[in-house]
């Protein structure tokens, strides 16, 4: 049997809080696409690996 890779998943608010945001900003994230999430019945969970991502992008063009 070939072997699963270990994924952690994290809530929303776990999300916001390393990203220090506002659960609201990362539900509009997820809704818009910038954040990949998975619907586990009522609730979202984020791959720890997207946050990690999504922390590392740039955040504004500041040209």
């Amino acid at each position: 049997m070939p072997e699963v890779p270990e994924v952690r998943f994290l809530t929303v608010a776990e999300v916001a809080e390393l990203m220090r945001v506002s659960k609201m900003t990362v539900y509009r994230m997820v809704h818009a696409g910038e954040l990949p999430a998975i619907r586990f019945g009522r609730s979202f969970r984020v791959p720890e690996s997207a946050v990690a991502d999504a922390m590392q992008r740039p955040i504004a063009d500041v040209s």
